[in-house]
């Protein structure tokens, strides 16, 4: 199996534009809010599940997931957030899985938002890449993104694990509070890195 890293941080820390740098250099990337969106969508593999536990106020007009609704759920009751990650998380796992196993880069980064609060992709990362910025930069980058409100933000927030939490569990770390022009050189110097792990692991007696 080839080199996977877990790339992760908390909302508004930049994990889509550090993803995309990496992708200039022909890195395969798994995205699990991209799976999840897709089982999500009308026919999607989770949606009778979801039809089943929540009921049809949660689907929009298309029959997909109706998203607004079910954050708003979702965020203000641990008890059906983890009711929709029992359908869903299983669901990505096993497409992340399918993903990998036709990936052909030197190594592999897979995008996982709550990889620190959730133990599903533990056995599969090999390293932990934390993307990292202040709290007030997470706040006021997704609310100018999202136009979600501060409170809203701070609620999402509040279900991921701390900064302090994050950056103690990483392997290595972006910090994303300058532009892109920094983002982009620490990309480049851990790509490097990345590729000289790859070949180590290839090396490696099985």
């Amino acid at each position: 199996m080839p080199l996977i890293i877990g790339l992760t941080g908390g909302i508004g820390c930049g994990k889509s534009s550090a993803t995309k740098f990496f992708a200039t250099y022909g890195i395969d990337i798994i995205d699990t809010d991209e799976i999840a969106h897709e089982l999500t969508l009308s026919r999607g593999k989770a949606m009778d599940a979801i039809k089943k536990t929540f009921g049809m106020d949660f689907i929009a007009k298309d029959d997909s997931l109706d998203r607004n609704k079910m954050r708003e759920l979702v965020f203000s009751n641990p008890i059906f957030r983890n009711k929709l990650e029992a359908i869903l998380h299983p669901l990505i796992y096993h497409e992340v899985i399918r993903r990998v196993s036709l990936a052909t880069s030197a190594y592999i980064i897979v995008v996982v938002p709550l990889l620190l609060e959730t133990n599903v992709f533990q056995k599969l990362i090999h390293r932990i890449l934390v993307i990292d910025c202040t709290e007030q930069l997470q706040i006021s980058r997704t609310i100018a993104r999202s136009k979600l409100d501060e409170q809203k933000v701070r609620a999402i927030m509040a279900t991921q694990i701390s900064r302090k939490e994050r950056l103690e569990q990483a392997d290595d770390i972006i910090v994303n509070d300058r532009d892109l022009d920094y983002l982009y050189k620490q990309v480049e110097t851990l790509h490097l890195k990345y590729l000289a792990l790859s070949i180590d692991k290839l090396n490696k007696p099985v």
